[in-house]
Formats: structure tokens, sequence, C-alpha cells
């Protein structure tokens, strides 16, 4: 069990210190040269060898899939035609000729436009009342689990070095999305006139949020908190109830102890589950910039080890699926999250309602009139 688990460390976090390429030419090297001789032991590991690079293939990201690579792996398949190796040809080709749709698959998805997201906020009809909070948190949920499972685990490893979007297209169209709906929460009570009408939508979202919870949706969670908590909505007069109740929806995240109580709560979880990604992040972060990528000229696989112990509850929440059923009027509602204002028009509207230094009394005032 312990070389499984080196394995599986190996194949999350090997594009830290080599590049798939130059793995697969290496793997190339070492089945090819003990491929030919009759020694049970040497036929063995040039067996075991090829099946670890049909693995490393098949878990190639999109992105890596680069002619380069599929000239390599083309030319391994007509060697082992030549050989007599017919069976192991068709497990590779099968392989390739796998990954080679998916991409294609997946440009023409990214190129398909998107529906129910043409109407603006003016034209489309109906409040967030309109619908119940447990079935706007499960459409989020349906939402939030549609980008996570494309999310790829080497996208996640190479943010924390590199920040490169080429590389990680998934995580990066999932981090827009939180962004995107943290935002729209904040501009759809912002842009309510009457207090009382934005202390109904505040509540409106804490029930959201308690429905996620259960859901363990985490992501959505945090989103709408990181929005009810943002300094322009956080300035504003709130009934007494209100702010207690919200501020213990941020016990869950609380950052001052290096998110205890979420931590917690995440080994706690049974999936499905989608986990705030930041964190994950955070914490990959951590550890590439606290240690050194090698130790006397070797990789340091210690670094690994906690890189793949990051991940592996990611991968492990990947695997088990949301069934949840889709609601067009809800997602229609939603239109991608894309109407909100940027963050100085909020602060505009929060200063409208609240000049600096005014009172409670006043501003409710003025609205009234």
């Amino acid at each position: 069990s312990d070389l499984v688990l080196y394995c599986e460390a190996f194949l999350t976090t090997y594009r830290t210190f080599i590049s798939p390429e130059e793995l697969i030419q290496k793997l190339q090297y070492r089945y090819e040269r003990f491929c030919h001789f009759q020694d049970t032991f040497k036929q063995r590991v040039s067996k075991n060898t090829f099946f670890v690079l049909v693995r490393v293939v098949d878990e190639l990201c999109l992105v890596e899939l680069t002619d380069e690579i599929l000239k390599l792996l083309m030319e391994l398949v007509f060697r082992l035609v030549c050989k007599g190796e017919l069976s192991l040809a068709r497990v590779l080709r099968k392989n390739i000729l796998e990954k080679v749709d998916n991409k294609r698959m997946q440009r023409h998805s990214n190129s398909a436009l998107r529906p129910l997201a043409a109407r603006g906020v003016a034209a489309r009809p109906g409040t967030l009342h309109d619908f119940h909070s447990h079935e706007i948190a499960e459409q989020l949920t349906l939402l939030d689990a549609e980008l996570f499972y494309k999310i790829e685990i080497p996208e996640v490893l190479l943010w924390a070095k590199e920040q490169n979007e080429e590389k990680s297209p998934n995580l990066t169209q999932f981090t827009e999305h939180f962004n995107n709906m943290s935002y729209w929460v904040r501009s759809i009570i912002m842009l309510q006139e009457k207090a009382q009408d934005r202390e109904r939508l505040l509540l409106k979202f804490i029930k959201i949020m308690k429905h996620l919870r259960k859901l363990n949706n985490f992501n959505s969670y945090l989103a709408i908190l990181s929005a009810l908590d943002s300094a322009p909505i956080r300035r504003l007069e709130w009934q007494k109830q209100t702010s207690e109740g919200l501020a213990e929806y941020c016990t869950l995240i609380d950052s001052s102890s290096s998110f205890r109580a979420y931590r917690a709560a995440l080994s706690e979880v049974e999936p499905p589950c989608i986990p705030y990604l930041g964190l994950i992040l955070q914490d990959l972060t951590f550890v590439h910039l606290g240690n050194p990528d090698h130790i006397d000229g070797k990789v340091n696989f210690s670094k690994r080890w906690q890189q793949f112990n990051i991940l592996d509850s990611m991968r492990r929440f990947q695997q088990v699926h949301y069934e949840i059923r889709r609601n067009d009027d809800i997602i229609s509602f939603f239109n991608d999250f894309s109407d909100h204002l940027a963050e100085e028009a909020l602060w505009e509207l929060s200063l409208k309602i609240k000049p600096r230094n005014i009172t409670r009394r006043k501003t409710e005032r003025d609205e009234k009139t």
C-alpha cells in the first residue's frame, strides 16, 4: 500500500519537477530498455512501466495534449505494432483517441453560445423572493458542481506555483464564477432603494446560506457570505437581529485561526461536497513557498507528499456527484451573474444610502421622504 500511495503522490505532483513530455520520454525509454529481456523480473518492470505511461497519458490536462506529445505517443504505438505487441498498442491508441476527442468536444462547448443568459436585469421578470430559498441553493450548487467537476487536479497544483490562466482554464472559470456570484449578491442588495427591502433581501440570502450548508456547498456559501460581510454592505445600518444572525454564519469561515472551524467541518463531511478552493490554493502556496524544490540536488518528495495530501481531498469530492434537477426559471434569473456593479459603484451607492457620520434615524427619515 505504501508503494501505491507513493505512485499516486508521484503522478499527482510530478509536474512540479518535470514536464509531462519529459516524463513520457523517460517512461518510453524505460519500457523499451527492459521489454527485450526474457527475464521475468525485467519483463514485469517493462509492463509496469508501460501501464504507468498509460496512466500519465490518461491524466494529461487537455491543454497539455500538444502536437509534440501526440507525435511521441503515436510513434510508440507504431513501434508496438511492429514488434507484435498489438494488445498494448491497442490500449495506448484507445487512450490517445479518447483524449483527442475530449479536447475536440471542449473546444466545441467553449465556442457554443451560453443559453439563458441573454436578457438583462430590466427585462428579466420577478425577484429573488419568487423562489424558495432551498431551490435557489440547489441551483447555485448545480452551477458550482458543473464547473467544479471540470477542474483537473494539475490545474490547481500549477496555479499555486505559476498562476497561469492558460494552464488552469477550468480553475480560472470557477474562480470568475465565484467572484461574479459574490458581486451579483452585493449589487442586488445595494440596488434596493428602501432599507426594508435591503434588509429583506439580506435575510433571504442568509436563508439560502443555511441550505447551502446542508448541501455541503462551501463555495457558494462563502461567495454569499463575502458579499454580505463586504464593507459597502456591512457599514449600513441593520436590525440587531439580522447582524447577529449573520455573525453566526461568519464563525464557520473565520480566518483568524487558520479556518479551524471550516477545516473541522470539512473533515466530517460526506460527499457530495464543493469545498472552498481559495483555501486549497492558499495551503498549496504556503507549502510551495515554505519548502525547497530540491534537497542536496534531489527532488524534495516530502514537499510533494504535502501537496498530494492537500489535493487528495479535492479529488475525493470530485468523484461523488450531486443529483439535482435543473430549474431553468431560476438559472435564467441568475443570468450567469453577469449583471453586477463594480466595487467603486457599490461604494458610491453605500455612501449615498448612508453618508459618512450620518445617524440611522436621519437615514431612515430621508428614505421615507
